[in-house]
């Protein structure tokens, strides 16, 4: 259990970010840090790592200080949804023709 702490630590800090964006439109960098008990420059550098890798919707306003969500679109995922398993059905039906045709 020892050796997966940093992992689930970095899962629920994850989780955490979340729940704390999801209330708010925009979040003063200031206060969100203040919130986790860390400092801003430690909150700049995993949020930048997280927005990165995707497991975050928002974005880090350095001038301003602020933290803003962007929530994305949920009909826009469900259409390119759509879009990559109508082209995974096509590649099929494309490869199961050239094998009847054989």
């Amino acid at each position: 259990l020892a050796q997966h702490s940093k992992f689930f630590c970095r899962e629920m800090r994850i989780l955490a970010y979340k729940q704390l964006l999801a209330s708010y439109r925009s979040v003063k960098l200031s206060s969100f840090a203040n919130d986790f008990g860390i400092s801003e420059e430690f909150l700049d550098k995993e949020l930048s790592q997280f927005i990165a890798s995707g497991r975050l919707h928002c974005k880090i306003d350095k001038v301003n200080g602020v933290v803003e969500t962007t929530r994305p679109d949920q009909k826009n995922a469900q259409y390119q949804e759509v879009l990559k398993e109508g082209d995974a059905l096509l590649n099929r039906i494309s490869k199961l023709s050239r094998i009847i045709n054989l």
